[in-house]
């Protein structure tokens, strides 16, 4: 196995240039498991630890740059208020050894069903920055995904960053395990709401081939909170909507059966989570 180490990013695009099948490794939270239990042998790694320009963010525009190098911890600490959905996600990636080292963008490059970030930006609709040696691209996140661990990436082409606006208004995150810590998600959901843009937004995770919004669930609410304004004047939504939404956030998913949960399971932990989401995001709405 041969390892390339780039000390630019310029460098890194000509390795993956050179070398498409080089697996790229950041923090190794995914690759060196995968690698240790003998499930992949690459024939070159692609260390892009080295490369400063992927640890950095920053905002362009009034948008936020994240690169794909920013830690969970980085992202807990210093994004905590602008990306609060993606920060309480991040917080439950692991243990603290693991979020120092995994990034958002490792997480985007590994395209699981179950990663922990993409339920969130997903309701932030968020953006996927990728280059290759030929030049940059963008590629909204809900199309960035193609399969279970499957994304749009050319075999020469690098996440760089994703670009997000700061929160417009309360996010939240929901996710369900084996276990109360260090666990793969059995289901997860993410919701964001927009008041300058009366939007909704939703994130699906572990319950589908693919992360997935919930559109149906996402236009329901929109019109509920424009009928009655309120998003001008906020009072409590009836349980109708509420379940209403969470029903609709259920048959969005198409969850299967799996070791670590049924399809069935999923489903209701789907059903309790939209719910308990949409409480506690509208309710600090009201605060605020």
């Amino acid at each position: 196995m041969d390892f390339l180490s780039p000390t630019t990013l310029a460098e890194a695009l000509e390795a993956k240039a050179e070398r498409p099948e080089a697996l790229p490794i950041m923090g190794g939270t995914d690759v060196m498991v995968e690698v240790n239990f003998g499930r992949r042998r690459p024939a070159a790694l692609l260390d892009l630890t080295k490369v400063p320009e992927l640890a950095e963010w920053g905002r362009d525009d009034g948008v936020l740059r994240v690169g794909a190098g920013v830690t969970y911890t980085r992202v807990i600490e210093e994004l905590g208020r602008l990306l609060p959905g993606l920060a309480i996600a991040s917080r439950t990636v692991g243990s603290p050894q693991i979020r120092n080292r995994g990034t958002v963008g490792g997480n985007l490059g590994s395209a699981s069903p179950a990663g922990d970030a993409h339920p969130p930006l997903l309701a932030a609709g968020a953006e996927v920055e990728v280059a290759s040696a030929r030049g940059r691209r963008t590629v909204p996140v809900e199309e960035f995904f193609i399969g279970p661990k499957r994304n749009v990436l050319a075999p020469d082409e690098l996440v760089l960053a994703f670009r997000s606006r700061p929160a417009a208004g309360p996010e939240q995150f929901c996710k369900v395990g084996t276990r109360n810590a260090m666990v793969i998600a059995v289901a997860s959901f993410s919701l964001a709401l927009d008041p300058a843009e009366r939007r909704v937004g939703t994130g699906i995770g572990s319950a589908a081939p693919t992360p997935r919004r919930a559109k149906e669930a996402e236009a329901f609410l929109e019109d509920e909170l424009a009928e009655d304004d309120l998003w001008g004047m906020p009072r409590a939504l009836g349980p109708q909507v509420v379940n209403r939404f969470s029903e609709l956030v259920v048959l969005a998913a198409s969850p299967i059966d799996d070791v670590r949960g049924t399809a069935a399971y999923r489903k209701h932990a789907l059903g309790v989570m939209a719910r308990r989401a949409l409480c506690w995001a509208w309710d600090e709405y009201q605060r605020s």
